[in-house]
């Protein structure tokens, strides 16, 4: 029991770090589309973070077995979808609403586990996942929010996320965490070169260094974001960490009162606490 215990405290804080890093990296996708397209942005981040892992996998001499390949794809392709949405939305509606939209993964992460992996939802957990629903809830207070097809877009790239975030869960005893990012960053490679071809992505050789000063930055962030994400799933159930992931939002809108962001309003304030109740409650979990 204790173990068990350990284990659930460090998977909830990998979460917490990765969720950190994820709201810088969120803001810097968000500077970069102001000059860059969303794919663009998608691609080199996963070019330098396929770059990084592979370096990191050769120096360990990491195998890599071969029995579960077509897992370790589908948690790259999933993975590629959920991040290319992501930066999308992040490129084309409100940083805030963005995050909300991607925010709704730990409900799918939930639903997949029930079902595929025939994890239990007892009381604690569903009162969580209301209480971090409510929390986004009242810091986003998007009760004037018109739908429109990026809304849609940003909820499916939820959806995608949940999907990537279960197979981690499938093959997590197989591969070695950085196998798993060096999936989901190879994939992250191929589909932004196949877009563009397409009329839906465009591509163009940038001279601006404070671009890929931002780029390189935005590669290693992201690139440990990732490690700590897929960690705390192959340590903590998927349910809790799912919920813990919410801490993403009040971590985002502390770095933007630290860029002249208007301090949290009463709401605010009220959804930032009610998140930290719901993480409580699932890191308390027996």
């Amino acid at each position: 029991m204790q173990e068990k215990f350990k284990s659930i405290d460090k998977g909830v804080l990998f979460m917490f770090l990765s969720a950190l890093l994820g709201a810088v990296n969120g803001a810097i996708a968000k500077y970069l589309s102001f000059s860059m397209d969303p794919i663009e942005v998608v691609f080199y981040r996963n070019l330098l973070g396929v770059m990084i892992v592979i370096y990191s996998i050769k120096k360990s001499h990491i195998s890599i077995n071969t029995s579960k390949l077509h897992l370790l794809f589908l948690r790259g392709l999933f993975g590629s979808l959920a991040m290319i949405l992501f930066f999308f939305t992040i490129a084309t509606i409100p940083l805030g609403e963005a995050v909300v939209l991607n925010k709704t993964s730990p409900f799918f992460v939930t639903i997949l586990a029930y079902y595929l992996m025939k994890e239990t939802i007892n009381l604690n957990t569903f009162i969580a996942l209301i209480i971090g629903f409510l929390g986004i809830v009242f810091i986003m207070q998007p009760f004037g929010i018109e739908i429109s097809y990026e809304h849609i877009l940003g909820v499916l790239g939820g959806f995608f996320a949940a999907a990537a975030y279960a197979t981690i869960k499938k093959i997590k005893d197989i591969y070695d965490a950085r196998v798993i990012m060096l999936s989901f960053m190879g994939v992250g490679v191929i589909i932004p070169i196949i877009l563009f071809f397409t009329p839906y992505a465009h591509f163009q050789i940038h001279t601006d260094y404070k671009i890929w000063i931002f780029i390189v930055l935005m590669a290693v962030i992201s690139t440990y974001s990732q490690w700590f994400l897929t960690r705390a799933y192959s340590l903590s159930k998927a349910s809790i960490i799912g919920v813990v992931s919410y801490t993403n939002i009040p971590f985002a809108i502390g770095f933007g009162v630290l860029l002249g962001d208007v301090l949290p309003d009463m709401y605010t304030l009220l959804g930032i606490i009610l998140i930290v109740i719901g993480g409580i409650l699932v890191s308390k979990k027996k």
